[in-house]
Formats: structure tokens, sequence, C-alpha cells
């Protein structure tokens, strides 16, 4: 039994793609399904070579069988026809399949290699290009790179069948042969001069409408604020305004589309007239039989296909290479964090982490507290630790440069819970344990350290529950602290909280912090916060001034000690 060469998605490895030019960067992805491309290519070529074979076999049942009253011919010649029609089908239907195959994986490995980007680049991505204008471009532009391994083998069908018919014309009438084999080439050549403007109005429309979605996202996420201002009639008339832009230049790819549109039709059909009117006249001189010139008029005809074909080809190019441009616009930003040539391997466990520029250590098992001015500051160091900026010298874990070490295995156990919380689209397990890794019991030990099992006894469907966008169906508070068990899920050997009950009551606060020494065991967790009820439990307090240690102690010795620290904690006046 014929099996087709098959792959799941999402790939295990979607490669490194040839960033240097969008050509460079189609053609890489030519080459990653290549054993696909051309088993697609041998349907589409039997495919189209069937259909143009067809016609010799109708006009030879028609000069060999009917014209000399041979039923045993006219049935030798109508079988063969049959059997055409039959490969023809057989052809077809694997052709479309491989097809549709060809787009899903090139679409979709371009989704993966932008996705692995974003992750790998972080911030540096969203500070250069809108996220409005990235999802655009997942959404769309990946559909039209695939477009283009779509029509390849229909393309090259189209090559190969029109170099047979050819020589099937050259071999009855080197004239008509010779019409088709030059025409047809000529005539697709006239559709050059308007490749140049469909490239830049397909550009400029793809820019204008990547500015609209961030637009649109922005406004989306800001509505509330919006409203709170009276500022949506303003937002209202910039989308409008953006929305008329993105028509204009869509009004613009009209005319070289149309050109392109009216070429499939115009183009073939000049074609099958000189075709048709000289085999007429051949037939008439008595040099073509009845048979050859209904043969003749089936490839004056089906020449159409390869011609329209082609055109469609490179409508389909165009677009994947505009689509490509645009890949290559994010996938050409440089991460903040890059990954060392030899990366050593991870300890088997954390006992010391030390950024010596601030003057902070972690020991394994500890719970410390980070005290600061101001949040930025805090945020700062702790992206520091976590291997979030790129400068992270001075950063030592076991005493070796952290940034010796894989971004893998840095983000496998040191795990950073920003202070905004973020939840996604999904079941609420899986937004718990993204990889699936933990039981029931462990999820609902961390439920109940971040004092979130009042969450879910109110969810009908408990952890089945599917959460909504941006887990908007929950409160500010809720959404905190399930962010924190998700992190505690983690099983981090250094787990570094940002702020992490600045939204939740006091009475929580204070369950969350007895309980946070116990769910965390042996490993240790570095948290950034101000409040009192989570410095008490604490084994060490850094406060960090410029960046820089200035004090260091329990809670109680700070605030007996510490001038700094009764300010920025207690709130005294200096």
């Amino acid at each position: 039994m014929f099996h087709l060469p098959y792959r799941e998605l999402p790939f295990a490895d979607s490669g490194t793609p040839d960033t240097r030019s969008p050509w460079r960067y189609l053609v890489w992805i030519a080459r990653q399904q290549k054993w696909l491309l051309a088993f697609n290519a041998i349907f589409g070529i039997g495919w189209m070579v069937s259909q143009a074979l067809l016609w010799a076999a109708v006009g030879a049942a028609i000069d060999h069988g009917i014209a000399k009253h041979s039923q045993a011919e006219l049935a030798k010649w109508v079988g063969v026809v049959v059997g055409l029609g039959l490969f023809q089908a057989f052809c077809g239907a694997m052709r479309h399949q491989l097809a549709v195959t060809n787009w899903m994986h090139a679409a979709y490995r371009t989704v993966q290699v932008i996705g692995h980007h974003v992750s790998h680049t972080g911030t540096a991505l969203t500070d250069e290009i809108p996220a409005g204008d990235i999802v655009n471009t997942v959404a769309a532009d990946a559909m039209r790179i695939g477009g283009a391994y779509d029509v390849f083998a229909r393309f090259m069908g189209a090559v190969v069948a029109w170099v047979v018919v050819s020589f099937i014309l050259l071999s009855t009438s080197i004239e008509l042969g010779l019409i088709v084999l030059v025409g047809v080439p000529v005539l697709a050549s006239l559709t050059t001069p308007l490749m140049r403007p469909l490239h830049s109005t397909q550009a400029a429309q793809r820019e204008a409408a990547g500015r609209l979605a961030a637009l649109g996202s922005d406004t989306v996420a800001g509505l509330r604020i919006l409203r709170g201002v009276g500022g949506e009639e303003v937002f209202l008339d910039n989308y409008r305004r953006q929305s008329d832009r993105v028509r204009l230049a869509g009004n613009r790819i009209a005319s070289p589309q149309a050109g392109l549109e009216s070429g499939q039709v115009l183009l073939p059909a000049v074609l099958t007239a000189i075709v048709t009117f000289l085999g007429a006249r051949d037939v008439m001189n008595g040099s073509l039989q009845p048979g050859q010139l209904v043969a003749f008029f089936g490839y004056a005809t089906f020449l159409t296909t390869p011609l329209r074909t082609a055109i469609e080809y490179v409508i389909a190019t165009t677009r994947a290479y505009v689509g490509a441009g645009r890949v290559l616009r994010i996938l050409n930003v440089a991460p903040l964090v890059t990954e060392p040539s030899a990366p050593r391997p991870w300890p088997s466990t954390i006992e010391l982490v030390e950024d010596t520029i601030t003057g902070i250590t972690l020991r394994r098992g500890q719970l410390v507290a980070l005290v600061t001015e101001t949040p930025a500051e805090a945020t700062m160091v702790a992206d520091r630790i976590g291997r979030f900026l790129s400068d992270v010298d001075g950063v030592l874990v076991n005493g070796v440069p952290l940034s010796e070490f894989s971004l893998r295995d840095t983000r496998s156990n040191i795990v950073v819970s920003e202070i905004e919380p973020r939840l996604f689209s999904g079941e609420l397990r899986y937004e718990l344990v993204p990889h699936g890794d933990a039981t029931d019991e462990r999820i609902m030990a961390a439920l109940e350290a971040t004092s979130s099992l009042d969450i879910l006894d109110a969810l009908e469907s408990g952890l089945d529950t599917y959460v909504e966008e941006r887990g908007r169906a929950f409160s500010g508070g809720q959404r905190q602290r399930l962010s924190l068990a998700r992190a505690i899920l983690t099983n981090a050997e250094l787990l570094i909280l940002v702020e992490p009950t600045s939204s939740v009551d006091t009475h929580t606060e204070g369950r969350i912090a007895a309980r946070l020494r116990e769910v965390r065991g042996a490993h240790s967790t570095l948290v950034t916060t101000t409040s009192p009820l989570m410095l008490e439990v604490m084994d060490l307090i850094y406060v960090v001034v410029d960046g820089h240690v200035v004090d260091q102690g329990t809670h109680w010795s700070l605030v007996d000690g510490s001038p700094t620290y009764r300010q920025i904690v207690l709130r005294e006046d200096s």
C-alpha cells in the first residue's frame, strides 16, 4: 500500500531559517519539505500531462476508429481515453492532498519559526514591532507563504505539459509546434511588467493592515481607560482614518492584480484562436486529418490551463515574497539575550546564586526578599538574575557565570513571575501546568498554598473550566493568585516572584506568606515586595538603593536598625 510522506504538526524542530532575503527564506522552506514537493510535482505532472494526452487519444479514436469504420480501433482508443481519465483522477486526488499538505507545512513552519523567535527575543521584538502587526503576520502572511507551495505542483505540471504538447504538435506540424513552444512563454512574459507594481502595492497594503491591527488591539486592550477619560471618539476617528488607508492601499492593488487576472483569460484565448485558425487551414489543405484537427483544438483549449496556472503561480509567489519580507522583518530583530557558543552543563542543584553587582546572595532553601525604592528597580534586579537582560555580568550560579549556561537550562531552573498576572485562553488545568507534568494532587496543593481553593470551588467544572481570554472572568486578585500557583508548580530551583501579593487583601496575603516556605521546600525563592506580612517570614531581606545593597537582615532587625528600610516599608518620613 502506498503511503504519503507525513509529519506531525507542530514540528519537533522547525529548523533555522535563512533570513538573508525573502527569496532565500522561501527556498529554505522548500528545502525543509523537498520530498513532499517532489511527490507533489510527480502527481501534478501526471495530472496535467494526462489531460494533454487525452486529446491525442480522442483524435486517434476519430481517425483510426470512426473515419476508418474500425470498431476494434475505436474500442482500443476509447479504452485509452478511459484509462487516461482514471489516471488523471488518481493523480488529481493525490496532487490535491499533497498540495494542501505542502501549504499547511510551509504556513505552520513559518508560524513556529515566528513563535520561537518571539519567545527568544522577548520585549526586544515588541519594542520594535507592534504586537498587533506580529499577530497579523502570523495570521495572514504565513498562509500566503504556504499558498506558493500549494500551486507549485500544478505549475510544474503546466511546464511539462506545455513541453509535451509542443513536441506532439511539432511532430505533426512544425509551424503549430513552434507557435505553441514559443508563444506560451512569450505570452506569459507579457505579465512581467505588472510584477513590480504588484510587489510594491501589496507590501504597502500589508504595512497599512498591520498598523490597523495594532491600533485595534491597543484600543480594545485600553477600552476601559478610554471610556474613563472620554477618549472613545478620538480613537474611533483614528481607527476610521487607518481603515481608509487600508482600503485605499487595497484599491491600488486592484490595477496590477486585475491585469494579471485578465491575462489569465485573454492570453490563452489569443493562443487558442491562433492554433485553431492554423489547424483548420491545414485540414482544408489536406495536410491534417479531421481527428488531428479535433486534437489540435483540444490542445489549444487545454493550453489555457498551463498558461493560467503559470500566471496564478506568479501571483501566489508574489504574495509569498511580500509575506516572507514581513516575516523577515520579525526574524531579523535581534534578541536581548544570546546563547553562549559552548554552553556549560547545568549543575545538578543550585547551591548558591550571587549577583556581585548588587551584592545579593541566595543559598539553597532560603526565602530571600528584595526591597527597593521603586518597582522598576526591583524588576531590573529580577530580570538580571532571571537572565532577561543582555547584561548579566556578575550573576553567578554555583560560582559559574550565568551567561555561560544555555537559555533552555536557565529558563527550566530559574523562573521569574512578573508583577502583571497573565492568563491565556484554555482549560484551567493546562493554564496552571502548560506541559501537563503535574498531578491534580500537586495542583491542589499549589492552589491551597496560594489561598486559591475558593476560586476553584466557585467554578462549576473545577480544573476543567475553560478560561476566557486574558482570564477576564477572574478579578485582579484571583488572576494574581492563579499566576502565583502556576509559578510554584514549575518547581523551579530558583523562583523569583515580583510583587506576588500586590492585588490581594491582607488576610489572603497573610495565609500565602505563612504557606510559602512549606510549598517551596528545599528550593530557593527571591521575592521583591514591600509588604510587611511577606517580609516577616523571610530568612533574609536585602535593601537595594541605586543598584546596590545598602542594608540586609531580617524584618525586625531592619525595622530596628535601618532608616532606609523603615522609610520604604513602613512609610516613615526621612
